[in-house]
């Protein structure tokens, strides 16, 4: 049984798979890091982008959050409406 699953042309076939594999990711990347030294700038102003939309966003959930509380504290509302405490006594 054990000679059925690891046999001579299994080993040749994972082995060919890992060589295929090593070989893919290895010119995958040296092509994008050739990718990155042409265009670093292209690549700056990207990295720049994504960090300038995050902070915008944030932003925009804290000024949301702040009016949020804001309308609660005027409107006398703490967000407990309809709840109510039990002391564990209806489980006996």
């Amino acid at each position: 049984m054990f000679q059925f699953f690891f046999s001579r042309p299994v080993e040749q076939q994972v082995g060919r798979m890992l060589v295929s594999g090593g070989l893919f990711a290895g010119l995958l990347l040296i092509g994008f890091g050739m990718l990155v030294f042409i265009l670093r700038d292209l690549f700056a102003f990207l990295a720049a982008a994504v960090f300038f939309i995050a902070g915008f966003s944030a932003i925009g959930y804290a000024i949301r959050t702040w009016i949020l509380l804001l309308k609660m504290k005027r409107s006398g509302n703490d967000g407990r409406q309809n709840v109510r405490i039990h002391n564990g006594d209806h489980l006996q």
